[in-house]
């Protein structure tokens, strides 16, 4: 009995978490299978009727949803009443000053409305005792207006295991029998941001294809599915897809559609007035110049504001070029405004109205912003909307303390564009704490009344797209400290509690591999396969993902099966796939340099890779949840050699070579280019015994019969492990140092390596030194030193500076930044705060130290550019620029590599230094930290970690 009794308490326990896990992010749960002190019974031995007596078709189809997610949880169906019906529970559903019952139970006392009377989409969610005549408790969803309401029910269905990604990432729902909401009210709060939504753009070929096959285009049907998406996930505002597509014309139901649901619309930077863009080559007379068609483009533009009518929207203002290209330099400043003047005139001719009552937005997209840089202004009533850079780098802020606007500020970002350097359209390359620290900053400079994202296809943008909503609707409930514990929530929502803490991991670990560079400018010549063992450092990354993935995709209920493939594996494996594919295409062509005999297997390799990527995508367009994707993707990915995408994937050129039958000896040592018998010597790297790694020779074979090979170390204190050895294809082996044997100083130890006839010689300098006991820090190798920028020493903060970590932000570890990110923002000197790292130099000199830091924009304006402050030792700090000669090209690098790395030379004293960054501005990122004593080379990462000896 005692074993009885324990099980079951396990299990209800399982139960409890289980739920928790399935509910709202943020907020604490508040439902469950089991019933506590006062809480109300949703689905008991008895099931709660939804009493909605309101009018709106908005609520009521939410209301509608509700009813299904009760029933996809429990098999059981509430009904939909319009009264009260005595004698059982009621959940009673209304807005504010819209239902007879609400507003008795406010006039009542039962609602508090001064909470919720003139807020912004703000809801409760909370149970009523005796709230009418013959009801002993209601649980009441009230909102303080029509999305209000709605939040409160979406709230409840995801509080009760229904995530928003039910249907467009086919997440199942946690079966249960009951369902109790726990005493007491339950809310959100106001939401910190106005308007927040996503912008569905470069939809062709996957959404696009998949939105023909499934429901005949960008329709009304399609777009049902996309508002109740943008409803659950608290959003609120949408831009339509637009390439080659009007979202008012394409279907006469689409805008009604979105007012109904109570979706906001915008059309994007480039549409103004409600006019997408396709609309002017469907029905624009004349060319799309202001200055020679000013009455066609009048009229157009009225004639979207009329078609708009009531429906809720937010209106672009301006104009740029035709296809969203700059205008003319002729198109001057005065244009623009007075183009800006004569559309809020028409707005207000149409509407009735003064334009300041209707909602407006000014893009600083691009060129535009030059305009606003130079002077150009609008009214105080339109948003400006400010942008990134296409590349997730915020370009502009507020300054701090400059007067409130009253349109305030908006930002557009993005998770997919077409464009330079590179498209990146195919997969999620968006790592959350990059998003975070973005967008927090944003957040933090007042940029509150306007967020839109860039999602390119939606999916399978399903985790950023979860986050930006979430993040917009609270950033203080998310600080940095908390992205870990938001991807775990995340992950729990979709896939349960049990597995939860290791799928983040997996999300997290591919969000940040993934953001080293996008998919799309991957090549064989990324990684170096020359030095720090890069690219099978790489490699190792990928396979520990893929490794961990299927073991949790084994553990996992096959009924998560499709949504993990879609949230989890399909990212990771065909990432994982691709980089192999590249690999093997830089080893395929330094073999046949080399003369391998495994030049050709390479090849062989390349080809079977890229069939692989071919499956994975068929896979996901056929048959994943019973072929629901098809065309889904469809996007290349392979191939590109500028920065529009190839027609079709393109497998990279190859090398084969003949291979002669006779073995022939071939010799390659790690972190040099040279082989034998190219070169007849060859010199390592100097050794010292703080390597991270060891030296590794390579030997292989050019011919086909095994070869039979023999090495003589001339030094006893070298050991390399060859007797006679048979190499039938290749075999790298370690060199091993004994240091203790090995003398002090700098000497050169010699290794001969033969085969038969064939003879090379490998010199091996090493120098062998010690440091003082006492010190603690990094040491030099290789001529390098490598720090991770959290790695710091000490630090030193002076108030309200606090140095704070990024997890996960840095290409190869965490970063670290100044915080608070508002102060200092005007500095242009130095200031007190700084972090430190000590490091031993064995030999004094002046050398380039290079700081990797996150390819921030100067969106300070600063004429400097962002600045931070560099010193070894108590030498006066130099100011360094990481925007100083700001070209073109180098933001090119910046985004394309996601790092910016500045340099300055610094002179380090024998033994002992501390090498100091200071603060000057916010907003810099630091990544790492290198310092090249002689000997740094090209790599993508740069090199390994410095050894730090305690």
């Amino acid at each position: 009995m005692h074993h009885l009794s324990r099980f079951i308490l396990i299990f209800c326990f399982a139960i409890i978490v289980s739920f928790q896990a399935a509910s709202q992010i943020g907020t604490a749960s508040f439902v469950s299978p089991t019933s506590k002190l006062k809480s109300f019974p949703l689905v008991d031995e008895e099931l709660a009727d939804l009493v909605f007596d309101g009018k709106d078709e908005g609520i009521a189809i939410a209301v509608e949803n509700l009813q299904k997610d009760i029933n996809r949880v429990t098999g059981k169906q509430p009904k939909i009443q319009s009264e009260l019906l005595a004698g059982k529970p009621q959940v009673i559903i209304g807005q504010l000053g819209e239902s007879k019952l609400i507003d008795h139970l406010v006039k009542e006392g039962k609602i508090k409305a001064a909470s919720l009377s003139g807020k912004w989409e703000t809801f409760q969610v909370l149970t009523v005792e005796h709230p009418f005549e013959g009801v002993d408790q209601a649980l009441v969803i009230v909102g303080s207006d029509k999305r209000g309401t709605i939040f409160g029910i979406y709230e409840l269905s995801e509080q009760i295991g229904v995530s928003p990604w039910y249907w467009w990432a086919d997440v199942p729902v946690k079966k249960h029998s009951k369902l109790f909401v726990d005493h007491g009210v339950h809310t959100k709060g106001t939401p910190a941001v106005k308007y927040r939504g996503i912008f569905i753009n470069d939809e062709a070929p996957a959404l696009a294809g998949w939105a023909t096959k499934q429901f005949g285009g960008f329709n009304h049907k399609f777009y049902e599915n996309v508002f109740e998406l943008i409803l659950r996930l608290r959003g609120n505002y949408l831009w339509p897809a637009m390439w080659g597509r009007a979202f008012y014309d394409d279907d006469k139901l689409n805008g009604p559609m979105a007012d109904k649901y109570g979706v906001v619309i915008g059309t994007s930077h480039h549409e103004p007035l409600m006019r997408a863009h396709a609309e002017w080559s469907r029905y624009g007379k004349g060319d799309w110049d202001y200055q020679t068609n000013k009455e066609e483009l009048q009229d157009f533009w009225r004639k979207g504001m009329e078609r708009q009518g009531s429906m809720e929207s937010t209106v672009s203002l301006g104009m740029r070029g035709d296809g969203d290209e700059p205008m003319s330099e002729e198109n001057n400043i005065a244009l623009l405004e007075q183009i800006i003047e004569d559309q809020r005139r028409i707005i207000e001719e149409v509407t009735g109205k003064p334009a300041s009552e209707t909602p407006q937005f000014w893009a600083l997209y691009k060129e535009v912003q030059e305009y606003y840089d130079k002077g150009m202004r609008v009214p105080d009533d339109v948003t400006l909307l400010l942008c990134d850079d296409n590349w997730g780098n915020v370009r502009k802020l507020p300054t701090i303390g400059a007067p409130a606007r009253k349109g305030g500020y908006g930002m557009y970002y993005h998770f997919d564009y077409v464009g330079g350097p590179r498209n990146y359209k195919w997969i999620n390359t968006n790592p959350i704490p990059k998003i975070w620290e973005q967008m927090d900053r944003t957040y933090r400079h007042g940029v509150d009344e306007l967020w839109v994202v860039n999602v390119g296809d939606i999916k399978p943008m399903e985790f950023p797209i979860s986050f930006f909503l979430d993040f917009a609707w609270n950033p203080n409930a998310i600080p940095a400290v908390g992205i870990d514990a938001y991807t775990k929530s995340w992950s729990a929502s979709q896939f349960g509690q049990t597995y939860a803490n290791q799928i983040a991991d997996l999300i997290a670990g591919f969000g940040k591999l993934s953001g080293r560079r996008k998919p799309e400018l991957l090549d064989q010549n990324t990684y170096s396969v020359h030095y720090y063992g890069e690219m099978s450092r790489v490699s190792a990354e990928w396979q520990a993902l893929e490794e961990l993935c299927a073991d949790i995709k084994e553990k996992l209920d096959p009924s998560y099966h499709d949504a993990y493939f879609q949230l989890v594996e399909h990212p990771i494996i065909a990432s994982a796939n691709l980089h192999r594919l590249y690999e093997s295409t830089a080893l395929n062509q330094l073999y046949a340099k080399q003369g391998r005999n495994l030049t050709n297997k390479k090849a062989e390799e390349v080809h079977a890779f890229f069939k692989r990527d071919a499956e994975i995508s068929a896979f996901y367009n056929n048959e994943l949840a019973g072929g629901k994707w098809p065309h889904m993707m469809d996007q290349t990915h392979i191939g590109y050699t500028y920065w529009q995408q190839p027609n079709r994937d393109k497998i990279p050129d190859l090398n084969t070579i003949e291979i002669a039958s006779k073995g022939a000896l071939g010799v390659a040592i790690s972190d040099s280019p040279e082989f034998f018998p190219e070169n007849k010597i060859l010199k390592s790297v100097v050794l010292s015994p703080y390597d991270p790694y060891h030296l590794e020779v390579t030997l292989f074979n050019k011919g086909n019969d095994p070869i039979t090979v023999k090495s003589k170390s001339f030094s006893k204190w070298l050991s390399f492990e060859v007797g006679n050895e048979t190499i039938a294809t290749e075999r790298a082996i370690p060199v091993k140092i004994d240091w203790n044997l090995a003398p002090k100083g700098k000497h050169v130890a010699k290794l001969e390596i033969s085969s038969g006839k064939e003879k090379v010689l490998v010199e091996i300098p090493i120098y062998n030194y010690l440091i003082e006991e006492s010190f603690t820090g990094f040491v030099p190798y290789y001529g390098v030193v490598a720090m991770e920028a959290d790695h710091f020493t000490s630090k030193h903060e002076e108030n309200p500076i606090k140095w704070e970590i990024l997890d996960d932000m840095g290409k190869t570890g965490n970063a670290v930044m100044a915080t608070p990110m508002i102060s200092h923002t005007e500095s242009t000197e130095v200031q007190g705060s700084y972090i430190s790292y000590d490091v031993w130099m064995e030999e004094a000199g002046t050398y380039e130290v290079q700081v990797y830091t996150s390819p921030t924009l100067n969106y300070l304006n600063a004429s400097e550019g962002l600045q931070y402050g560099i010193a070894a030792n108590e030498s006066t700090p130099t100011l360094v620029s990481i925007h100083e000669n700001e070209r073109p090209h180098h933001w090119n690098n910046w985004v394309a590599n996601s790092i910016n790395i500045s340099r300055k030379k610094v002179e380090f004293q024998k033994g002992k230094n501390e090498l100091k960054i200071y603060l000057v501005n916010p907003g810099i990122i630091f990544q790492r930290i290198i310092i090249d004593t002689g000997n740094l080379k090209s790599s993508y990462l740069g090199p390994k970690e410095s050894v730090f000896v305690h």
